[in-house]
């Protein structure tokens, strides 16, 4: 996915997306990738991660070293009782990593949940925010007679 070839920041950030839809973790209990959506706006790139049923106190999110990692847990709900006929749902540990761009500000990294989804504001260093660039005129002309 090439966004752009004249913005260092779109090109690295092209790289964390590539990177962040084609690495996750799948582990020996059920874990599954979360799906995810990637946008940028303003000066903060927002991640939002679908974690439907999921409860929020199992949720984990860390970042060490240029990586951010996502875990949660979903456990199975079925009485003493029930009988599984069907199951679909994943259930387990779920973990996603995805590797920070350099201009991402890690201090600053903020999360929420609501309604299923996990969204993570990923703050940009200030000198990598988008700036306005001054034009300086040349010296006015003096016209001599």
């Amino acid at each position: 996915m090439l966004l752009t070839t004249f913005d260092p920041f779109v090109q690295e950030f092209d790289r964390m997306v590539q990177r962040a839809f084609g690495w996750a973790e799948w582990n020996g209990a059920g874990g599954s990738v979360l799906p995810m959506d990637v946008v940028r706006r303003d000066g903060d790139v927002f991640l939002r991660l679908d974690l439907p049923g999921v409860d929020p106190a199992s949720i984990e999110v860390t970042a060490d070293g240029g990586v951010l990692t996502v875990s949660a847990r979903r456990d199975e709900q079925y009485a003493e009782q029930d009988r599984p006929v069907l199951r679909e749902r994943l259930m387990g540990s779920f973990t996603r990593r995805i590797r920070l761009a350099e201009t991402i500000d890690a201090d600053k990294i903020e999360a929420s949940y609501d309604n299923g989804v996990l969204s993570i504001r990923l703050p940009l260093h200030e000198a990598a925010k988008p700036r306005k660039i001054e034009i300086k005129g040349a010296a006015p002309r003096q016209l001599t007679a």
